[in-house]
């Protein structure tokens, strides 16, 4: 939970420290705008969802089930674009672990 809202906030307020990480080092406004709705905002409110899994225990396997699924599509788009790149840089390659290893965890759980 901590990750996503750290995650989300630091791009809604730094999105260039995101986009470092893969080699782009300058971002127009359509850009920064991009980064705080794909990471920012879907950090901040898998944050919420995974704090109201935990206060509302009915929503608990849905809520693990539909984040460790979001983080599942996000490993599997990494692994296509290797496997059409023919690579993978460190940064995505870092990423997708942890994707793979958060999304088996929750789904494991839910």
């Amino acid at each position: 939970m901590t990750g996503f809202a750290l995650m989300g906030v630091g791009a809604i307020v730094k999105p260039v420290l995101v986009t470092k990480q893969f080699g782009i080092f300058d971002l127009t406004p359509a850009g920064r705008n991009e980064v705080r709705a794909v990471y920012g905002g879907f950090g901040v409110f898998m944050a919420l969802a995974l704090l109201a899994a935990l206060q509302q225990p009915g929503l608990r396997d849905g809520v693990l089930f539909a984040v460790g699924a979001a983080l599942g599509g996000m490993a599997a788009g990494r692994l296509v674009s290797a496997a059409i790149d023919r690579t993978i840089d460190r940064a995505p390659l870092g990423y997708l672990a942890l994707e793979v290893i958060v999304a088996f965890l929750l789904l494991a759980v839910a």
